[in-house]
């Protein structure tokens, strides 16, 4: 196969927007379209080489899984060997348990099937998931396993019959990601089947370049690569992916592939030393970039700043030089590593990985405290978390995740992912009333009631195009409210958020909102997450010289307001400090919060429990018998 340098140039274009936006930079929302970019070259490139050899009866399958892994394996193993001790380092046991699955599940070319389990690729927990990003590699893999098989079972109907069954299946696998986007949306993100189509019309336009050759059509080349800046700067969070939407991009590195020869201007440009010399290292890049970007979100009390994740990209950057230079060139070398070498280090890295994702006292190392933890403490998966297998939500991870039912007294918690503790707590206080109500939520991970969120979060937050458009479309909608009888909000305050922004808010739903508000207040946060610091051998009564925030004085301002304004109030301070002495541990060792501020299920039903006639009078008009 002749080797085409705007090819290299393609895959920068492809992997800076992606480490861009996963860094959060605001310009890149829709960077991550770069994987779209890379599966259309790879079904392109790998499709050109079994077409060749398989033309020329020179087809080795051994010899094609030998190219993947001198390919693919050494730059990831080493990737995943540098993470293991950070990870034990930095992460909570719950996060250790993750990330033992994950390097199982990567060693297995199945990552995309575990993180379809776990959570939405846009969520906030998943940009602390250091090999989220394998999950493309893993779609890759899988195509490389079946796709030339399928090739050697059916190349005897003849390359033109061979051509029109991959775009049959090309379609199928289109329409199935258009009815997934609506119907299962994360399912729909993660999988091969709602994938290959993006692979296969590279395949498509290798068999089309195989008759006819690389035209040069300045017009359509250019047309092309319009076509994928333009999906890198407009399309975000928001826009359903894959689906039709994809189209834009995939047919835009079609064009590329198909009409961007050395002629053309656009491949000129691809073609230049800087465009070229990314691509060459942009494997390395993608591997590098999302440990370093979660570890550092891991590790670190507040939002990475901007300037932190920036110099982060162009560290992802300079370890991909290193990592191209002495664990993929070499590698790639037959004449310096044979094939049986290939094979044995591979076959030896991924027993490793495996056995030690599934060596029982991988992450239970953090049961040597002071205290017994409670598994219900360390774990982060809450009861309700808000995703399409809650109990209560079904619909959305984010945002309004059930409709107002009629019949029912309907209950709405709006808040951040503090909303989980309120919604915890009101669900344990009327268990025996749950077939008379019907519970909904507004929330989003970080994203406070803001009347003007666009200017008052950074571009750095996650989830803020998110945060926006939930303000936009439900918070402040007074028709959308309404729907509800019940009312109550759970707010991290601090940061971007503070008691004035409350108030603003408060006094929007008195003037706008008919039915009952209540209010909870605000929560202790520590300056390190309570099972870690337990792990250090601290005792009980140290917790005190980590608290970085106490609701006491919040508590008594927003009491106050509540007062005079006709609010219930319920402050957490007041249950896990009765007369000022604090309770961060329960007597069965349960500690108050699994990480720096949220509660433990434990701690949020003792909530539900102090407040329980409170919020039965509120839900239902029921008392205690």
């Amino acid at each position: 196969m002749k080797y085409r340098a705007e090819i290299d140039g393609l895959r920068a274009l492809a992997v800076v927007p992606v480490i861009l936006f996963h860094a959060g930079f605001e310009l890149f929302s829709g960077g991550f379209v770069g994987v779209d970019v890379f599966f259309v070259i790879s079904g392109y490139l790998i499709t050109t080489i079994l077409i060749e050899d398989i033309a020329n009866d020179r087809f080795s399958l051994v010899k094609f899984y030998e190219r993947r892994a001198r390919r693919i394996l050494p730059a990831l193993f080493f990737v995943m060997l540098v993470c293991i001790p950070f990870a034990w380092m930095w992460m909570l046991p719950n996060q250790i348990k993750d990330f033992s699955q994950s390097i199982i599940a990567v060693s297995l070319f199945a990552s995309n099937i575990l993180f379809w389990k776990e959570s939405d690729y846009f969520d906030a927990s998943a940009e602390e998931k250091p090999l989220l990003h394998t999950w493309s590699l893993a779609v890759e893999e899988q195509y490389y396993l079946l796709f030339p098989i399928f090739l050697l079972l059916v190349w005897r109907f003849g390359r033109n019959r061979v051509f029109w069954m991959i775009v049959v299946m090309a379609a199928i696998s289109l329409m199935l990601s258009e009815w997934g986007w609506r119907n299962r949306p994360t399912a729909n993100f993660y999988l091969a089947p709602t994938r290959a189509w993006e692979l296969f019309a590279g395949s498509i336009a290798a068999f089309i370049v195989q008759k006819r050759g690389v035209q040069s059509n300045n017009l359509l080349s250019l047309l092309g690569l319009t076509a994928v800046v333009f999906a890198i700067f407009a399309y975000d969070e928001t826009t359903p992916f894959p689906s039709l939407y994809t189209m834009v991009p995939v047919v835009g590195v079609v064009l590329l592939v198909l009409f961007a020869n050395q002629e053309t201007f656009v491949a000129r440009l691809l073609s230049t030393k800087a465009f070229v010399g990314i691509g060459l290292i942009s494997y390395s890049a993608y591997l590098w970039h999302q440990p370093l970007f979660a570890f550092a979100r891991i590790k670190l009390l507040e939002h990475p700043s901007q300037y932190l994740m920036g110099f982060l990209s162009l560290a992802s950057i300079v370890l991909a030089v290193g990592s191209w230079r002495y664990i993929e060139k070499p590698f790639r070398d037959s004449s310096r590593v044979n094939r049986k070498t290939v094979f044995t280090v591979s076959a030896v890295f991924a027993v490793a990985f495996i056995s030690l994702g599934l060596a029982p006292n991988i992450y239970d190392f953090h049961s040597k405290t002071a205290v017994a933890i409670n598994d219900a403490t360390i774990e982060r998966e809450r009861k309700f978390r808000f995703s399409s297998k809650s109990e209560i939500c079904k619909t959305k991870f984010w945002g309004n995740c059930n409709d107002a039912e009629i019949g029912k007294r309907n209950v709405l918690v709006i808040g951040d992912s503090h909303s989980a503790d309120a919604l915890n707590a009101v669900y344990h206080a009327t268990t025996e009333f749950h077939s008379e109500l019907s519970f909904s939520t507004s929330n989003l991970g970080g994203c406070a009631a803001l009347i003007n969120t666009r200017d008052r979060l950074p571009n750095t937050w996650p989830n803020k195009k998110k945060c926006v458009l939930l303000n936009e479309s439900e918070r402040f909608d007074e028709k959308f409210l309404n729907q509800y009888d019940v009312v109550i909000l759970n707010f991290l305050l601090g940061g971007n958020f503070t008691i004035a922004d409350y108030k603003t808010y408060l006094d929007y739903l008195q003037k706008n909102y008919r039915g009952e508000i209540l209010l909870f207040g605000g929560a202790f946060f520590f300056q390190e997450e309570l099972p870690s610091f337990f792990n250090k051998g601290h005792d009980v009564s140290e917790i005190e010289k980590i608290v970085k925030f106490s609701p006491q004085e919040s508590d008594e301002i927003l009491r106050s307001y509540s007062a005079s304004n006709g609010i219930i109030f319920m402050s957490k301070y007041d249950v896990f400090c009765p007369e000022g002495i604090c309770s961060f541990v329960s007597e069965s060792g349960i500690l108050m919060s699994y990480d720096k501020h949220h509660l433990s299920v434990h701690f949020a039903n003792m909530l539900g429990e102090h407040y329980r006639q409170v919020l039965l009078t509120a839900t239902t008009g029921n008392s205690i018998d």
